[in-house]
């Protein structure tokens, strides 16, 4: 397959036309020296660079005289300072106030042709302003192949775009210097591609070196004097810091200009040019991103801990570990700090932790660990002891993958467009091993696979990809690895510390990069890649559609690093590029929950980019074109966007840091947003701009909680005195319960307990938006769950366990576990089964109070007074209010929007209705459970003649077995106290309505 390359792709020709403007006004010319071996020198054309210092060029010495070519800039640096304005207002950017290096970056999000935009703008620069001389600086073995085959498909492409133009290329070796020479005289193009690692260690790297090759002296003089446009790919992780020795090494090539592209700038040195993440989705130049999250349901049987991080801290070592926390009758996995001493049975509730005691906390980078008393090795970053069996949820994961493959392949295939899935993995012999004798053996990664793949192409669903292929050939021919080699062939994990490590980097890299074309034809099987590192940055294959992290996602980078292979947009077996979300998604197969992965994906999103989502920046509308008084198109500006900003914060829709407020996001959706007058013929972009910042409405926010007052007509009219005096008495209760009553009920509710499960996996999928506002979820799809069998599971004693949460006696505990017939399910998941039966029995126990319970009035004294309604505060949401006038308050604070608002309103309207209130919170009947607050007190009046007083409770339901245990028991003693204050003359009732016909079907009756 030959790939082809779209040439008019518009942000690619703006990120193009953003370097090359910066050039605006310099005339086509070049400098020339003379490369001889005459130790006189004198430099030829030009002397100083403007770009930040004053620079000598000498004549460099080879065995016979030869002119050099180099780069010659003749622009001032005011010239280059008001050409990098013009271009940053253009592009909506912050404009520089004054030129402080020769640096300018490029900001192009992953998988949208960041090399071809580099590659290609050595060629504009050289057909508009003669320039030849260009060194790209890549950080490791992997771009640096990637690059260089990038030149190879791309030549080709180039050259029938810029006429022939002749031009070289070459990839530093430094027992290959004459190429340097060449690099120095050649009058053409010159592309070299250079390892940082190759030249930023002058004691031991022959570019700094006198060489016969280069006639006696330094490749690097040779280099200097051609004043080179350095071209840094990944600037981040080149430079090793603002003054490491990256840039220093950079530096001292004398660079006309070094232009700086990435996704994950650090340092962002006059930006002409961004493309970030949300653009690139927006836009959809990258795949659409979704999730499928591996959840574990159940899995709580053994002393789970996983270490999560290590910090030091004003002298204080800490550890974040992951552990399985007792929550009342459930359990629920979360993150605890603990220091050295640390017991973790007191931290958890949980008496599997015996022996969990934190003994030591190392910290040192690279070293980082936990000891516990009771494990023989330490816990390193990342790792987990007593989780569900690893090894069953990877092997569910391999499984997922598959099927997501195929059912790829079923739409996919018709179309032209080849499907690659990768796997990246913890450790290479996790997927292949040596014997002895050196013999390739296959690990458990890849008999799993092998396994799942033969069992997953058998569904009749996928019978239609496979005809009369034979499964169990094909399962070991679609994967295979890509790996660091070492000399005698043998994959290993991959590193880049030393030049050993670096040279079996390269031969896997190497491989990988001949594939590349490949591995898109139809004709090669091979369609399952596992991958330790090799293909963590540098490759970039188009037609990848799943990634499946069989290792843990734990870095600061790891989630964009991950999806970062598998963005571009795929091709079909033209090579040709295919467009939109219906064929290009990518899923990513995790243990994650999506909702976690987007969070933490928003936030390496934030720490990598410096996009801060949700926030107006001051210069955020300076692009929006305007019409001067000539009629032509020119951009708002800063001062002016700065004006818009301003009015923002003052109409307290952004705060002083720029943040996005619920005032804005209302205005937008109720569409009653306004600008000041100068700015309403640019209403429109300047409100499509804050759409996107602004995201959905919160659900509240504190800048909307608002007071509310007493309508003091109502609460001093002698109606609502009347109503009060009827339910402000408070009381006391007494319980009386039939104990073997409590132990009849409690055995039934153990039989009836739902089935208890064996430990499940659940896969749950959503789709990523990624938006300015933030990352967002939506949920897809979920599948039934899947059974994981677990092993050495210790059975905890469940006697002591519901004792602790039950208060019964183990005698009662005995008779109501053997009564129920239900002991066997203990050991198919003894978690759960605790969880359950503490459950059910507490809320046998609850029924069993609230069955024998006894209200009585504590006296005349003991009374809620009717002027808490002016001394305790009422506050509510604008979101959650209603505006009433029969009512205590001059608005109801209603939970639900359905029944409670619903139900207010109603109130309103019913003219036998004379005056209510929404009960405060501190309006409060005790009981056993907790204390209770009735919704509603009202007051009606039937034709005039007589007032009936009632304390309503509304509930979507009437039955008692639609509400929760808890809350219908609460109900029954809400019934039980205002019958005990049912005295005297007209006494208040008690009921449960749904609507205002429940409340008025009383009043007949």
């Amino acid at each position: 397959m030959k790939l082809h390359f779209e040439s008019n792709l518009d942000y690619q020709h703006a990120a193009i036309e953003a370097v090359c403007d910066l050039f605006r006004g310099q005339e086509v010319c070049r400098t020339e020296f003379t490369v001889s071996s005459q130790s006189a020198q004198s430099a030829v054309g030009q002397g100083e660079l403007p770009l930040g210092g004053s620079f000598t060029q000498g004549q460099l010495g080879l065995v016979q005289n030869e002119l050099g070519v180099g780069n010659r800039l003749t622009l001032l640096d005011d010239e280059l300072l008001a050409n990098l304005k013009n271009i940053q207002l253009r592009n909506g950017l912050r404009p520089s106030s004054v030129l402080t290096s020769g640096d300018f970056t490029v900001e192009m999000e992953t998988g949208t042709g960041k090399t071809y935009v580099y590659l290609r703008t050595i060629f504009e620069l050289n057909k508009r302003y003669g320039f030849t001389k260009f060194v790209i600086v890549v950080p490791s073995v992997a771009i640096k192949e990637g690059v260089y085959k990038s030149l190879q498909i791309m030549a080709q492409h180039f050259r029938s775009l810029y006429a022939g133009v002749p031009f070289d290329f070459f990839l530093y070796d430094s027992s290959k210097l004459g190429q340097v020479r060449n690099f120095a005289t050649s009058q053409h193009i010159q592309v070299m591609v250079v390892t940082v690692g190759a030249i930023n260690k002058q004691d031991v790297n022959n570019l700094y070196k006198d060489s016969e090759k280069t006639g006696g002296e330094k490749p690097i003089d040779l280099i200097r004097s051609t004043f080179p446009i350095i071209i840094v790919d990944e600037p981040q992780s080149v430079d090793g810091g603002l003054e490491g020795r990256g840039k220093e090494a950079l530096d001292k090539m004398n660079p006309l200009c070094t232009l700086r592209y990435s996704a994950t700038h650090a340092d962002k040195h006059h930006q002409v040019f961004r493309l970030d993440a949300v653009d690139a989705y927006e836009r959809r130049l990258v795949k659409q991103i979704e999730v499928a999250s591996a959840a574990v349901e159940g899995g709580h049987n053994k002393a789970y801990v996983r270490l999560v991080s290590v910090s030091n801290k004003a002298n204080k070592i800490r550890a974040v570990l992951e552990v399985d926390m007792q929550r009342g009758t459930s359990v629920s996995r979360e993150q605890i700090t603990v220091q050295a001493g640390y017991d973790l049975v007191q931290y958890t509730n949980r008496s599997l932790y015996a022996g969990f005691l934190v003994e030591d906390i190392g910290c040192r980078k690279g070293d980082e660990y936990v000891q516990f008393s009771n494990q023989e090795a330490p816990l390193r970053i990342g790792e987990g002891i007593g989780g569900v069996d690893e090894d069953a949820v990877k092997r569910q994961m391999i499984r997922r993958t598959i099927e997501e493959h195929l059912d790829k392949e079923l739409r996919l295939n018709p179309l032209g467009i080849k499907v690659l899935s990768l796997f990246f993995i913890d450790v290479v012999e996790h997927y292949r091993h040596y014997d002895a004798n050196g013999v390739p053996l296959k690990g458990k990664y890849a008999q799993m696979f092998e396994a799942e793949y033969k069992a997953v192409a058998s569904k009749p669903k996928f019978r239609s990809l496979f005809g009369e292929v034979d499964l169990s050939l094909e399962a070991a021919e679609v994967h295979d690895g890509y790996f660091s080699i070492d000399k005698k062939g043998r994959w290993q994990d991959t590193s880049e510390g030393n030049q050993t490590s670096r040279d079996n980097a390269e031969r896997a890299y190497n491989l990988i990069m001949k594939d590349k074309e490949k591995l898109l034809g139809f004709e090669t099987k091979l369609k399952f890649i596992f991958s330790h590192s090799a293909l963590r940055e540098g490759w970039d294959n188009p037609n990848v559609f799943q990634i499946c992290a069989l290792r843990e996602i734990g870095s600061e980078r790891e989630r964009r690093q991950t999806i970062g292979r598998g963005l571009r947009l795929c091709v079909n077996q033209n090579g040709e590029r295919q467009r939109g979300f219906e064929v290009n998604t990518l899923t990513v197969v995790a243990t994650e929950s999506y909702e976690d992965f987007a969070a933490n994906l928003q936030k390496e999103i934030e720490a990598d980019t410096g996009i801060r989502f949700g926030i107006v920046e001051k210069h955020q509308f300076a692009a929006i074109g305007v019409l001067d008084a000539n009629g032509e198109a020119k951009p708002l500006g800063v001062e002016k966007s700065e004006e818009i900003w301003t009015y923002l914060h003052e109409s307290g829709m952004v705060d002083a840091k720029g943040k996005v407020q619920d005032a804005l996001r209302t205005a937008l959706k109720d569409k009653t947003f306004t600008l000041p007058e100068e700015f309403v013929s640019q209403m429109v972009e300047i409100g499509e701009v804050l759409k996107k910042l602004a995201g959905g409405l919160t659900v509240k926010n504190a800048d909307e909680r608002k007071p509310i007052k007493t309508r003091q007509a109502v609460l001093q009219s002698a109606e609502f005195k009347a109503l009060w005096d009827r339910i402000k008495h408070k009381t006391t209760y007494r319980v009386q319960f039939d104990n073997e009553a409590l132990l009849a009920a409690s055995i039934q509710a153990v039989k009836d307990l739902p089935v208890v499960t064996k430990t499940r996996l659940q896969w749950r999928k959503a789709d990523l938006a990624i938006g300015k506002g933030g990352v967002d979820t939506n949920e897809t799809a979920s599948s039934a769950p899947i059974i994981l069998e677990e092993q050495d599971i210790e059975l905890p004693d469940i006697l002591t366990e519901l004792q602790d949460r039950t208060q019964l006696t183990r005698r009662s505990l005995v008779r109501i576990l053997t009564e129920s017939e239900r002991l066997d399910d203990f050991k198919k998941n003894p978690q759960q089964f605790i969880d359950l039966v503490a459950d059910s029995v507490n809320r046998a126990k609850r029924m069993a109070l609230v069955d024998g319970i006894k209200y009585q009035r504590i006296g005349d004294d003991a009374f809620y007074a009717q002027e808490l309604f002016n001394q305790e505060e009422l506050t509510g949401y604008l979101k959650n209010m209603l505006p009433v006038t029969k009512a205590v308050y001059e608005y109801v604070v209603y939970d639900s929007g359905g029944v409670e608002k619903g139900f207010a309103e109603d109130l309103e309207k019913n003219e036998a209705v004379k005056v209510y209130a929404k009960l405060p919170s501190w309006f409060r009947v005790p009981t056993p459970l907790g204390t209770y607050n009735p919704d509603w007190a009202v007051l009606v009046d039937v034709d005039g003649a007589e007032k009936l007083y009632f304390v309503v409770e509304t509930k979507g339901s009437l039955f008692a077995e639609d509400l929760r245990d808890k809350e219908s028991a609460k109900i029954r003693c809400g019934e039980a106290h205002f019958q005990a204050l049912a005295v005297g003359e007209s006494p208040a009732s008690y009921l449960v309505a749904r609507n205002i016909d429940d409340l008025m079907s009383k009043v007949v009756n």
